[in-house]
């Protein structure tokens, strides 16, 4: 398995594998992408998005094929290690996201709240949503 940083011209397959996961969003090709690779298929896609506010891990999704095969965790330790700085996300499985160095953010940025009423957050359960935060060591 490969793991890397999208360049802008192949941005187009990271977001068909996120749209094929039903995780992809408006403006996700502008993004920085990280992408997981076996036999030269897209496996496994992550994505920061950066907001006026602070850095956001999402759409962090793998091929059910490839699932259980450490992928996810591979994506997100590529991701913090090429991000400029502390990185939150939200996510309905955060016990997932603890053991991987996340912690439940005191503070949620205010990008957030507004996030929450996008189509893309309308399938989660919102009482199960929290904001992680990790620190960029």
């Amino acid at each position: 398995m490969r793991i890397r940083k999208i360049r802008s011209e192949d941005a187009a397959s990271a977001v068909r594998l996120a749209r094929k996961l039903n995780l992809d969003y408006p403006g996700m090709d502008s993004d920085e992408l990280w992408v997981a690779e076996e036999a030269g298929e897209s496996i496994g896609v992550v994505a920061l998005k950066k907001h006026p506010d602070c850095l956001e891990l999402c759409a962090l999704g793998v091929d059910p094929d490839f699932r259980g095969q450490g992928v996810a965790g591979s994506l997100v330790e590529a991701l913090m290690a090429g991000a400029p700085g502390d990185v939150h996300l939200a996510t309905i499985i955060p016990a997932y996201f603890e053991i991987r160095g996340f912690v439940r953010a005191r503070d949620v940025p205010g990008t957030f709240p507004a996030k929450r009423r996008t189509a893309w957050c309308e399938g989660c359960p919102r009482e199960g949503c929290t904001v992680m935060l990790r620190k960029k060591t």
